[in-house]
C-alpha cells in the first residue's frame, strides 16, 4: 500500500475530517452549553454574550483558541484517548488518529470538575513560576550557569 494512501485513510479517521467549525461548535455547545465550555476552555466568547455565530467568528481568526476547542472536541467530546507525543506537537485537524482508535461517548463533564482542573493548573503554574521575581514573566533558566565538568 502507498504511504500517502495511508496516510489519507488515517486522516479520515480522525473525527474533524470534513466537520466545519461551525457544525463542531454546535455539537458541543448542544452537548454541554456556553457555560461548561468556558469553565474548561477559558475563551471569553463562551461568557461574555456567548452565541454560536459570534463564537465562529472569533475562532475563525484565532488560531490558539480554534486549536483549543478542537482538541476539546476530540478528547472530551468524542472521548479518543490523548495523542501520542509525536501528534501533539500537530495542530488537532492534522493528527492521525490510529486505525484502532474510534470515538467514544462524550465525557460527563461538571462545573466542579472544571474548578478542580483550573486549580490543579493553577497550582502547577505558581510551581513552575516559583523561580520567578515578582511581577516578572521572566523564568530561571536550570540550564543558564551549566559549565562542563572540566570548567567548573
Amino acid at each position: 500500500m502507498d504511504i500517502n494512501m495511508s496516510n489519507e485513510i488515517n486522516y479520515k479517521n480522525n473525527p474533524l475530517h470534513g466537520v466545519g467549525l461551525k457544525n463542531l461548535l454546535v455539537e458541543i455547545v448542544d452537548h454541554y452549553g456556553f457555560e461548561i465550555l468556558f469553565a474548561y476552555l477559558n475563551i471569553n466568547c463562551f461568557k461574555i454574550r456567548p452565541s454560536i455565530d459570534s463564537s465562529v467568528k472569533f475562532l475563525k481568526k484565532t488560531d490558539w483558541a480554534r486549536e483549543k476547542v478542537e482538541v476539546f472536541y476530540l478528547y472530551e467530546f468524542k472521548n479518543l484517548p490523548r495523542a501520542s507525543f509525536e501528534q501533539f506537537s500537530l495542530p488537532p485537524r492534522d493528527r492521525v488518529i490510529p486505525e484502532g482508535q474510534s470515538p467514544g461517548e462524550p465525557a460527563e463533564l461538571s462545573l466542579e470538575d472544571a474548578e478542580r482542573l483550573r486549580s490543579k493548573r493553577e497550582a502547577k503554574s505558581a510551581e513552575w513560576g516559583q523561580g520567578t521575581k515578582h511581577g516578572s514573566d521572566k523564568r530561571v533558566d536550570p540550564w543558564a550557569n551549566w559549565k562542563p565538568k572540566s570548567e567548573r
